[in-house]
């Protein structure tokens, strides 16, 4: 396994809407034709804050105004091991513009079940519906299948938990 990538992911929010990327564009995508926040790969000696700041503004074109950290995700997508800085964000300035890795569009809340996403997307959605402290998730993939998942450092035997 290689040594962890440090990430971030932001659902900047307007109107009971997320704003999130169709990755369509963007050659040998994990994430192809899935909607995903915006965010990427923290660059040396930088901050994730800075981080988020700079990939809003590189993929959509916008200032975010203070992002709020709402968890850590850490993904296991078989020999990728990813940590990723998860943000929201309410308010921001500037217009969108279009981004080179895929299509951003507003998306209702309670529409995004309905999109092409990962499955471990629909656990992180729900936490942040339903919970205002940071939380610790870890997701297992084994080609591209969601097998286990951990909350906090527990082990969930049954994840889906957003359909209870």
């Amino acid at each position: 396994m290689k040594n962890v990538e440090l990430t971030t992911l932001a659902y900047v929010e307007k109107d009971g809407r997320y704003l999130m990327m169709h990755r369509t564009k963007k050659k040998n995508d994990i994430n192809k034709d899935k909607y995903i926040g915006i965010g990427g790969h923290v660059e040396e000696r930088e901050s994730p804050e800075e981080c988020i700041l700079r990939e809003a503004k590189e993929e959509a074109g916008i200032v975010l105004h203070n992002p709020r950290l709402r968890g850590i995700l850490t993904f296991l997508i078989d020999d990728l091991y990813e940590m990723t800085f998860l943000y929201t964000a309410d308010s921001f300035e500037g217009e969108l513009t279009e981004c080179n890795e895929g299509d951003l569009v507003w998306v209702k809340k309670e529409e995004i079940g309905n999109l092409p996403i990962w499955e471990g997307d629909r656990i992180f959605f729900y936490l942040l519906n339903t919970r205002e402290d940071v939380f610790s998730l870890k997701l297992t993939y084994v080609q591209d299948v969601l097998k286990e998942v951990a909350l906090d450092g527990v082990k969930l035997p049954d994840w889906r938990i957003w359909e209870k």
